[in-house]
């Protein structure tokens, strides 16, 4: 028993001994999912016994942590309210499909936060050391640019399913005959004229990011970056080199829930991090609603930044009427009051989705196709219908659709009536759907460590061997026209032209023989 006892305090003494990793955190877009993840992996990495700088705009979130530094970037913005709204967006008044405009908007976010005062205080002071950087991944590779300044390797994480713009950095362009794309938003395998438009798509990706964009972010990295490498008395490296020299890329999915693309040895799945082991239990008025639903519940939520409210009248009204048609009690997020509410349906200004969506009396969830929302489905095993809106959410619900989980419907002014078929053919058809989710939800579960488990891993791994150079591709190490054989082509085109060449002068100098005798 003694040696039981010294043995345990001898484990608890190491544990406070143990020099946690000095990690710098950038979760600065201000929307409120990407405040989720960047909230939890910060708690996981707390947990995990690491000293954590965390760079947010939601400061008035964030709990006082011994070992929590946060740095305020609340200023920063993102849409307006204008660019979001869902009328807006139906009648084409604003277009989010742009890759031009998304891109303009979220290297705004990145240029606000290095130029943010904080920021550059963090930059400019030599007493603060770090181990090793995670930067959020949102469409801009400026985050990157941040070893230059602090000497440490640098981590990216995606916040999306994985797409060729994430990928690049680390193995340089993918295939586009079977890699997704969230513009084209298709799924493998492609029929020929998808595969064109993949293609074309990927040809104009890279001719945007090789150079206006890349023009811009590198103007960005020489005015805000630049001149505190300087003052450091280190000269500046190449903005190309930054972007491409990462350790890591940590990905917020699941094999089981995207596609099953070849990935380099340093990309790492940690989707579900966000959900906790042990869910909050429902507040008193709901559990009493969602116990007493016998037929079961339909939970419809267009997620943290799209508002229910903004929906013209004639489909609110219309979705009211088909809602209180259905004989399941449906929980509506819904940011205003409405009038003429049918009994079984029921509107939350603010809903505990994991909580409601952990009840067993869920058989149905309707949603906007994020990906935080179209994880969790998967974690807690709830068919869904998908509206998909902007960004990502259009290839999440193609990806759910053909998995089997789910029925995707188009956002337009007939949204009540397309969404009455939709519903009629899932709730017609609820066990098929719901063994299809359970049966993915066990492919999603069955891994060898949790996701916040392997997130502390691979950043540990990363810390401990100096950057993981191991780990990089070395597809990296080789030109584009080299991967795709370019250079072989034009041997061969160069050789059939001289055998060409060869071939008309014999032909032609036999000819001329002929003609003179």
């Amino acid at each position: 028993m003694k040696k039981l006892k010294c043995l345990m305090f001898g484990l608890l003494l190491s544990l406070f001994l143990c020099d946690g990793a000095k990690i710098l955190v950038l979760f600065p877009v201000p929307s409120t999912s990407h405040g989720i993840l960047g909230d939890n992996m910060v708690k996981h990495l707390l947990d995990g016994g690491h000293e954590v700088t965390y760079i947010t705009p939601y400061v008035s979130k964030q709990p006082s942590h011994p070992k929590l530094r946060i740095i305020d970037v609340s200023d920063n913005r993102l849409y307006n309210d204008k660019m979001l709204n869902l009328k807006n967006i139906m009648s084409g008044a604003v277009n989010l499909k742009n890759n031009e405009v998304v891109f303009e908007n979220l290297v705004n976010v990145a240029a606000l936060t290095l130029e943010n005062q904080n920021v550059q205080n963090l930059l400019k002071d030599r007493t603060y050391n770090f181990d090793v950087i995670i930067g959020e991944y949102m469409f801009t590779y400026l985050y990157s640019s941040l070893p230059a300044v602090l000497q440490c390797p640098f981590i990216w994480f995606s916040t999306t399913e994985l797409h060729s713009m994430i990928l690049d950095p680390m193995q340089g362009p993918l295939n586009p005959a079977y890699v997704s794309d969230y513009r084209v938003a298709q799924i493998a395998p492609y029929s020929f004229e998808v595969r064109v438009k993949m293609l074309w798509a990927l040809l104009k990706e890279l001719y945007q990011r090789n150079g206006k964009f890349y023009d811009k972010e590198e103007e960005i990295f020489m005015k805000l970056i630049a001149p505190i490498v300087k003052e450091h008395g280190r000269p500046v490296p190449n903005y190309n080199d930054l972007k491409y020299n990462a350790s890591l890329l940590l990905e917020n999915s699941q094999v089981a829930i995207g596609s099953a693309i070849p990935l380099p040895p340093n990309c790492k799945y940690i989707g579900g991090y966000h959900i906790p082991d042990s869910i909050q239990p429902l507040p008193e008025d709901l559990k009493k609603i969602m116990d007493n639903a016998d037929n079961g519940v339909i939970y419809f939520s267009m997620g943290s930044i799209l508002k229910s409210k903004d929906l013209p009248d004639g489909i609110k009204e219309g979705l009211l009427k088909l809602f209180g048609g259905l004989k399941q009690t449906v929980l509506w997020k819904f940011e205003d009051q409405l009038p003429g509410m049918p009994k079984n349906v029921h509107i939350m200004q603010w809903a505990p989705q994991q909580s409601i969506l952990a009840h067993p009396n869920m058989v149905l969830f309707i949603t906007h196709g994020g990906l935080l929302s179209l994880t969790e489905a998967v974690h807690f095993a709830v068919p869904v219908i998908v509206i998909p809106v902007f960004a990502d959410q259009f290839l999440n619900a193609n990806q759910a659709q053909r998995k089997g989980y789910a029925i995707k419907v188009d956002l337009t002014f007939y949204l009540h009536k397309d969404l009455k078929m939709a519903l009629g053919k899932v709730l017609s058809d609820l066990p098929k759907y719901a063994e299809r989710v359970k049966e993915l939800s066990v492919a999603y579960h069955d891994k060898p460590m949790k996701p916040k488990d392997a997130l502390n891993f691979w950043v540990n791994h990363v810390v401990k061997t100096k950057g993981a150079p191991h780990l990089k591709s070395v597809a990296l190490q080789v030109p584009l026209y080299q991967r795709v054989y370019l250079d072989l082509i034009a041997v061969i085109l160069v050789i059939l032209i001289v055998l060409l060449k060869i071939f008309c002068l014999v032909t032609g100098k036999k000819s001329m023989k002929v003609k003179t005798n």
